[in-house]
């Protein structure tokens, strides 16, 4: 469908996501979440958000399953 893309925002965000998303047409163009808030957050707790959430990241990107 073109170019992969994963929206990626904080939990407090995901009601506004999936109805943005849905009202673009697209309602399974579901974002991953990581814990909010962000700003107050020091580089190696930011890392450890991102790191919880590489696999599904990469799996949705390059459409394999998530391994389990």
């Amino acid at each position: 469908m073109g170019i992969a893309a994963v929206p990626v925002a904080t939990e407090v965000f995901a009601a506004a996501a999936r109805a943005q998303a849905a009202a673009l047409g697209r309602p399974e163009f579901d974002a991953v979440y990581v814990p909010h808030p962000i700003q107050d957050q020091t580089n190696a707790e930011i890392e450890d958000r991102a790191d919880a959430v590489i696999v599904e990241l990469v799996s949705r990107l390059t459409g394999d399953a998530a391994p389990t």
